[in-house]
């Protein structure tokens, strides 16, 4: 038995000002690459026009993948209207015209500009849900038959030395806000077999979940014809 056998949740929201600036001044420039070309190793041929970003932050996932898929119009959710605000200028030095939209709102309930969308995708989100299964049903409400899934969140470590080696390895020269927010963060995570229960719970069993580094997993698939 490890000394993380169960998570450690932590708030679903960051609503604090600093926090929220601090994210959005960070380089996440590896981990957010990463997540652009495992989306198109998991689907080569995708061409996305509608896309759904389900808990966006400042924003700088669904900028890297608007710039990515340049048919698609990406709308950004989330529920932290600091965060969005962080992101504000970023978005607006962005020569993305009106492709790019940020919507505050939170999980279930958001008022979204579409009603099904042929790509959701999602960062981060998973482990500040104390509920996950909010997050998969809203899948399962905004997804149109055949979308595109792609979701990428952290992995929980076996022990909080771990834990704090990953920190220390991957932002030990960030603000001492972001180093503690990963560090609960990765407590709060869930591991592969937790999210396929998750899955089979909400009747995606059928997607695929697999580790991709010491740190992240992904949860990729298409929706059927029909739930």
């Amino acid at each position: 038995m490890t000394d993380l056998d169960e998570r450690l949740s932590e708030p679903e929201f960051m609503d604090e000002e600093v926090q929220a600036r601090a994210y959005a001044g960070a380089d996440f420039t590896e981990p957010h690459e990463r997540f652009i070309e495992q989306f198109k190793t998991a689907f080569p041929h995708a061409d996305p026009r509608h896309a759904l970003d389900l808990g966006c932050g400042p924003g700088d996932v669904t900028r890297r993948f608007a710039r990515a898929f340049p048919n698609a119009t990406v709308t950004g959710v989330d529920g932290a209207q600091a965060m969005l605000d962080a992101g504000r200028e970023a978005n607006e030095a962005q020569d993305l015209g009106e492709r790019l939209h940020f919507v505050y709102g939170r999980l279930p309930g958001a008022k979204l500009p579409r009603d099904t969308y042929d790509t959701i995708i999602s960062n981060s989100l998973l482990h500040h849900l104390e509920d996950p299964l909010v997050m998969w049903q809203c899948i399962r409400d905004y997804a149109e038959p055949g979308a595109r899934i792609f979701v990428m969140d952290l992995l929980r470590p076996a022990t909080r030395q771990q834990a704090q080696a990953l920190v220390e390895t991957y932002s030990g020269g960030e603000p001492d806000v972001l180093k503690r927010d990963f560090f609960h963060s990765l407590l709060a995570a869930y591991r592969p077999g937790e999210v396929r229960t998750q899955l089979r719970a909400c009747g995606l069993g059928d997607f695929e979940v697999r580790t991709v580094s010491d740190r992240h997993l992904i949860v990729c698939g298409c929706a059927p014809a029909t739930w």
